[in-house]
């Protein structure tokens, strides 16, 4: 007999499983989130937030807290020959009216974190800290999971398992699921440094394309640089103030940077593996239990908060009822994903290492990123030109009140969308977690500026859009029955 009951176990309280927590908790399923730290994460080992991530921290509720507590990029300063020359390390873009936001975004891991904490305190949940997942057996109906903390051992009884446990996955390990990869030949030390001597708001690059390249950026949201920098292979690194300060010095040749105190710092090896599968059973696994990237292009922390995104929902609507196929999509959809990803940060690591190129376009932004073979999609005609499994397009309206709105305003929450544009409104039932939004005459959503027209066409259709801002279907005016009971199908007629 179990300790404790609940519908999911999330194991590890990182940047995948609060966002996993935070979609479960707005959808009001039970769920226990536990991690084997004592404490809250201190480093800053992921800090971009790329503009995907941003339009999902909408969704939650944060963005705005995000983007207060960081900033853009700074210039790259790069020293050379005595010199230096400044420079964007980002290809700049303003924000369009399909894609709000246009840039990534600055901001520490810990401090993105502590806002995913807030977040789910504010939905009435917290973090287990201190719990150690030491075991769990699974049957046909849930899994038993054994905790281990300081109050002594006891037993939980969940419906689902979630290994959101990093990279060491105790999860993983446990499924026996391989995953293979590369070590990539480099090894990096990240740091958080209090240090002085510095002049402006600029990211400084020493020695760009060899082994004693060094970094100094500025950590958005506080008053620490970061360090990053390729180190030996083999043996002990000094992660003391003094020692860092020595490597900055022979680096550099500068003898004014002073490090006072290291906040954190971490050696690591620089891998690219990726799960052989993302579940067995009724465990699942997320974030960098499934994937692990090196730094280069800021992918990795945002495509652990995108499994997340993806998963939550899914979980949520089988729970209440939908079919078992709307899980299985979770690894159809998101393994795709990371081995796209893991290519594109292997390739920029390369451009980094060799030529010292570190200058980053759309590819990085992830708002391309879809699921064209999505099995939860319904097929389409060939020549659309926004089909199934992409993103869906924002676009400023106005409600017929004549209130501005977005479509992303009207997509926001745990519900699925029906977006009818200039078709009758009465062609489809109301249904449960089903919000219905119209254009053309009698439309509750005036399409004032053909921001709606641009990105989603003139033609009337019905546009299906996923709780994850994904488009589900896209079917003419006449063929309402089928979405109908595709929606049904997929949601299973209950909340998703």
């Amino acid at each position: 007999m179990a300790d404790e009951t609940t519908d999911v176990l999330i194991c590890g309280a990182g940047a995948a499983g609060l966002a996993l927590a935070i979609e479960l908790g707005r959808r009001q399923v039970p769920f226990v989130l536990i991690d084997k730290s004592p404490r809250p994460f201190h480093g800053s080992r992921g800090k971009g937030i790329q503009p995907r991530t941003q339009e999902i921290f909408e969704d939650m509720g944060v963005v705005n807290r995000v983007i207060a507590r960081g900033g853009l990029y700074p210039l790259q300063r790069q020293y050379k020959d005595g010199g230096f020359t400044d420079e964007p390390m980002m290809e700049e873009r303003a924000p369009m009216p399909a894609e709000p936001y246009a840039m990534p975004i600055m901001l520490p891991q810990f401090l993105t974190e502590a806002i995913l904490r807030d977040r789910l305190t504010e939905l009435g949940h917290g973090v287990r800290f201190g719990a150690e997942m030491t075991g769990f057996e699974q049957d046909a109906d849930g899994v038993d999971a054994t905790v281990k903390t300081d109050a002594g051992q006891h037993t939980l009884r969940a419906r689902y398992l979630v290994g959101a446990d990093g990279g060491r996955s105790f999860v993983r390990s446990a499924l026996g699921i391989d995953f293979p990869g590369k070590t990539l030949g480099i090894r990096g030390l990240v740091a958080d440094l209090n240090l002085d001597g510095l002049v402006g708001d600029f990211w400084h690059r020493w020695n760009d394309g060899t082994l004693q390249q060094l970094s100094l950026c500025p950590l958005r949201g506080t008053a620490m640089i970061q360090l990053q920098a390729p180190v030996p292979l083999e043996g002990d690194i000094d992660l003391s103030a003094p020692g860092i300060e020595a490597m900055i010095r022979a680096r550099t040749g500068r003898n004014d940077i002073r490090v006072h105190s290291v906040s954190w710092a971490s050696a690591y090896m620089m891998n690219a593996r990726l799960a052989e599968r993302y579940r067995v059973g009724r465990v699942f696994l997320a974030g960098d239990s499934a994937h692990i990237h090196p730094p280069t292009g800021g992918q990795g922390l945002n495509t652990s908060i995108q499994d997340s995104y993806n998963l939550g929902w899914k979980l949520a609507a089988v729970l209440s009822g939908a079919p078992d196929a709307v899980l299985a999509s979770y690894e159809a959809e998101r393994r795709p994903v990371a081995a796209e990803v893991l290519d594109l940060s292997t390739r920029l690591l390369e451009a980094a290492s060799q030529r010292g190129d570190m200058r980053r376009g759309r590819e990085t932004h992830q708002l391309d990123l879809g699921y064209p073979d999505s099995p939860l999609s319904l097929p389409a005609a060939d020549d659309l030109s926004l089909r199934p499994g992409d993103r869906a397009p924002d676009a400023p309206c106005a409600g017929a009140s004549g209130q501005p709105t977005r479509l992303f305003d009207l997509f926001r929450g745990p519900y699925w969308t029906l977006l009818d544009c200039a078709v009758d409104p009465s062609a489809m039932a109301a249904r449960h977690n089903l919000r219905i939004h119209t254009t053309g005459i009698r439309g509750d959503i005036v399409d004032n500026s053909g921001h709606i027209q641009d990105a989603y066409g003139a033609v009337s259709r019905w546009y299906l859009i996923r709780p994850d801002g994904y488009i589900a279907a896209v079917v003419p005016a006449a063929q309402g029955v089928a979405l109908e009971k595709h929606f049904l199908s997929l949601s299973g007629g209950a909340s998703a």
